[in-house]
């Protein structure tokens, strides 16, 4: 993969007539992809389908799947039933809630690849084994809330992955959450509070971070200062901007033409 790219991403369940326009809107602003997360009450995956109803050329993102609640079958025959575009599909998934996160994830290898065949897979990754796992593994690694300093640490490990495994480093990519407007700083707030406390794996990492509360990610007052934090974000491949916006077309239209790529 050469260079870098942006891409959009939101949470899963936004309503289809918002999806659909967003994601020709992005399109037209320049994002290489369009990502949806999944969790237990909306499927990103349908997400997805909204998003491909409004774009032919952009990616479409899912991070993550999670295995502790979702089987290689099912989600393969959920992709079929939806009518997905393989060659276009980078399907994250991720360890969930499972006891020994690591074991589970190398042990899936082989029924992912035979579920997924051609579809570019991904691996959510925080942890030094995770990331090793993802560069010697997986099409792909999905990094998330991160600072860019930690990202770059983080992306140290899987080149040493890659390396160790006799290949070439696949595309690092994460998700960065952003807000822009005056209630920036408490829209990323409330939102990196919810997955502070999630599980143990987000307690420790965000342990190993140290960071302040409500620090982890960009909160800017205007284009020209979204565009200035984004930057930093040099360690990935694939910046996916998740947008801290209110649920309808205009709020998040606006903070994707705040974030897009600029030419």
């Amino acid at each position: 993969m050469s260079g870098r790219s942006r891409a959009f991403g939101v949470a899963a369940g936004l309503d289809p007539e918002i999806a659909t326009p967003l994601a020709s809107h992005c399109e037209q602003a320049g994002f290489g992809s369009i990502w949806s997360n999944n969790t237990p009450m909306a499927s990103g995956l349908e997400t997805l389908a909204a998003f491909a109803a409004g774009t032919e050329t952009l990616d479409l993102g899912v991070a993550v799947l999670a295995l502790d609640r979702n089987e290689p079958e099912e989600i393969a025959g959920q992709i079929e039933t939806l009518g997905l575009p393989r060659e276009r599909l980078w399907l994250g998934v991720g360890a969930g809630f499972s006891k020994k996160p690591l074991t589970t994830m190398r042990e899936a290898v082989p029924a992912l690849r035979d579920a997924f065949g051609d579809i570019r897979l991904v691996l959510a990754a925080m942890g030094p084994k995770m990331c090793k796992l993802a560069g010697a593994e997986f099409d792909g690694v999905f990094f998330n809330w991160m600072t860019p300093e930690f990202a770059r640490q983080a992306r140290a490990n899987v080149e040493q992955g890659a390396s160790d495994a006799g290949r070439e480093t696949p595309p690092v990519m994460g998700y960065v959450r952003a807000a822009v407007g005056d209630d920036a700083e408490g829209r990323l707030a409330k939102e990196e509070s919810f997955y502070r406390d999630l599980h143990d794996g987000y307690r420790n990492h965000f342990d190993r971070l140290g960071e302040p509360e409500g620090t982890v990610g960009v909160t800017a007052s205007s284009h020209d200062e979204a565009q200035t934090e984004l930057e930093r974000y040099d360690a990935l491949d694939i910046t996916v901007v998740r947008g801290l916006a209110s649920a309808n077309l205009e709020a998040m239209s606006a903070l994707a033409d705040a974030t897009a790529p600029e030419s």
